[in-house]
C-alpha cells in the first residue's frame, strides 16, 4: 500500500511536468490573446477589424521615430493589435537623425511621423491613435480622395454647415475616409468640373436655372454619378428634364404612415424603417432609420437604368394629399376617393447602368424622396448616419466599404454626473469601510461563542 502511494505521487509529478512541458512547448508556436472586456474594449474594433479584412495586399509601415526613450516601443505595442489582425502588415523604424536632410525633402517634421504605403499610395499619420490609423488605412483601399461636389446657390443643404437643415456633421465624418466636399455653383460654372467623382443636389428650395438643370442632366448623360435628395414641399423647382433622364417620377402628397404609433412616433410624417428591400447598399444591414417629410417616388423606366428599390414604406402607409394640422398630426385617414395612394410605396431608388463614359464600368445614382434623414438634426437618429455612409460609398464604387460597421464600443468613455460621482465617494470612502468593519466584527464574535 505505501509503495503504491509512492508511484501515485511519482506519476502525479511526471504527469505535472509533462504538461508544464507540452504547455511550454506549445507556447512557442501559437498563441492565444483573450479581451473580456465589453465588445474587446481594450482590442480593435469591429470597424478596424473590418477595414484591415477589406485589404488584398501588405501595408508597409514606416515610422521616423527616434531610438532614444520609449517612443519606439509605444508604437511598436500600439501596431501590434493591427499586426496580430494582419500579419502582412509591415512595421519599419527609421531613425530620423541619421539623414536630417532627407527627413526635410519627405516633409517629416514630428517624431513619431508614420507614413502607410499600399498598392503604390501612401497616407501620413502624426497621431498614435485607432481612428487616426483605421481612417489612413480607408483612405488607402480608397486610393486617392473622391471629389464630392454638393450643387450650391439655391438653397440646398450644405456641406459643411453646422445648422439643423445643413450635412456638416455627415461629410466631417466622410472627409477623414478620403472624401473632400467641395461647391458646385452653375453660376460660376457651365458644367461639373472634369474629376468630379459625384455630385450631390441636396434639396433646393428654389427653382434652378435652366442652364443648371441643363448641366445637371448633361453630366448624367456623360456617365457621372449623382446623389438627389428631394422633399416633398419643395416641389418640382425645373427639374422636370433630370427627372426624366433618370426615370424618376415623384408622387404627389406627403407620405404618412399609421404604424408610427406603435412606435411611439407621434407624427405620422415621421416614417421609421427596420426592413429594406434586397439592395446592394443595405445588405447585411440592420439598423433602422428615420425619414421625416418623405416624398414618395415611382420608376418610370427611362433611361436604360437598372432600378433597385432602396427605400420602402410599410403596408399601413399612404400618399396624404390633405393638410396636416401640426397640433394634431395624427387626426389623418387615407382618403382613396381623393387619389391617395395605398403603401407599401418606395421612396429611394439607387439605378445603375453601363457608363457612357469611356473610362468608367458602372454609371450609379441614388434618388431619396427626403433629404432631412441626413441632415444635422436627424443624422444621429438610429442608423441614418451609417446608411449615409453606405449610400455614399456605394455611390463613389468603393464596394469594398460599404458595410464597414460605425458603431463604438459602449464602455470607452465613461459620463457621470456630479451627484452620482458623490454617491460613488461616499460608498467606497464610508460605507465600503464600515461595512467591512462589520464584517470583521461579526465574524470575531461568531468565533469567540465558538
Amino acid at each position: 500500500m505505501k509503495l503504491s502511494r509512492h508511484l501515485d505521487g511519482w506519476l502525479f509529478a511526471l504527469l505535472l511536468l509533462a504538461g508544464a512541458g507540452a504547455l511550454g512547448f506549445f507556447s512557442t508556436r501559437y498563441t492565444h490573446v483573450a479581451d473580456w472586456t465589453a465588445n474587446g474594449r481594450v482590442s480593435l474594433s469591429p470597424q478596424s477589424r473590418a477595414v484591415l479584412a477589406k485589404l488584398d495586399g501588405p501595408v508597409e509601415i514606416v515610422s521616423y521615430a527616434s531610438p532614444q526613450g520609449d517612443l519606439r516601443a509605444e508604437i511598436g505595442g500600439f501596431l501590434q493589435r493591427y499586426r496580430q489582425a494582419r500579419p502582412d502588415l509591415g512595421l519599419r523604424f527609421v531613425d530620423p537623425q541619421q539623414d536630417p536632410a532627407k527627413m526635410r525633402e519627405l516633409g517629416i517634421a514630428v517624431d513619431g511621423e508614420m507614413i502607410l504605403r499600399y498598392h503604390g499610395h501612401e497616407q501620413r499619420l502624426t497621431e498614435l491613435s485607432e481612428r487616426s490609423v483605421t481612417n489612413a488605412l480607408e483612405r488607402l483601399i480608397r486610393g486617392n480622395d473622391r471629389i464630392v461636389a454638393f450643387v450650391t446657390g439655391d438653397g440646398e443643404r450644405l456641406p459643411g454647415g453646422q445648422g439643423n437643415a445643413d450635412m456638416g456633421g455627415l461629410m466631417d465624418q466622410l472627409a477623414q475616409s478620403g472624401l473632400r466636399a467641395v461647391p458646385l455653383s452653375f453660376a460660376q460654372a457651365a458644367a461639373v468640373p472634369q474629376g468630379t467623382d459625384l455630385v450631390v443636389l441636396a434639396s433646393p428650395t428654389v427653382a434652378l436655372s435652366a442652364g443648371a438643370v441643363q448641366a445637371l442632366v448633361a453630366y448624367v448623360q456623360d456617365g457621372g454619378n449623382l446623389l438627389w435628395l428631394r422633399d416633398p414641399a419643395n416641389g418640382d423647382l425645373g427639374l422636370t428634364p433630370l427627372a426624366a433622364a433618370l426615370g424618376v417620377q415623384v408622387l404627389p402628397g406627403v407620405l404618412v404612415d399609421g404604424s408610427g404609433a406603435a412606435l411611439g412616433l407621434d407624427d405620422p410624417r415621421l416614417l421609421a424603417v427596420g426592413m429594406y428591400p434586397p439592395n446592394p447598399i443595405t445588405r447585411g444591414f440592420q439598423l433602422a432609420t428615420r425619414f421625416p417629410q418623405v416624398a414618395a417616388l415611382a420608376r418610370t423606366g427611362a433611361g436604360g437604368w437598372t432600378a433597385t428599390p432602396l427605400l420602402r414604406s410599410s403596408v399601413q402607409s399612404w400618399t396624404e394629399f390633405h393638410p396636416i394640422d401640426n397640433a394634431h398630426p395624427s387626426a389623418i385617414r387615407y382618403d382613396a376617393a381623393a387619389g391617395e395612394l395605398k403603401g407599401p410605396l418606395d421612396f429611394g431608388f439607387s439605378l445603375s447602368r453601363l457608363s457612357p463614359s469611356p473610362g468608367k464600368r458602372e454609371q450609379r445614382v441614388v434618388v431619396v424622396g427626403d433629404g432631412d434623414f441626413l441632415s444635422n438634426a436627424y443624422l444621429g437618429e438610429g442608423g441614418n448616419r451609417a446608411l449615409g455612409e453606405r449610400i455614399f460609398n456605394w455611390l463613389l464604387g468603393d464596394d469594398a466599404l460599404i458595410d464597414v460597421p460605425r458603431q463604438g464600443v459602449p464602455d470607452r468613455v465613461l459620463r457621470i454626473g456630479q451627484t452620482e460621482l458623490d454617491i460613488a465617494s461616499i460608498g467606497f470612502m464610508v460605507l465600503l469601510p464600515l461595512l467591512l468593519l462589520a464584517i470583521g466584527g461579526l465574524i470575531a464574535w461568531r468565533r469567540r461563542r465558538a
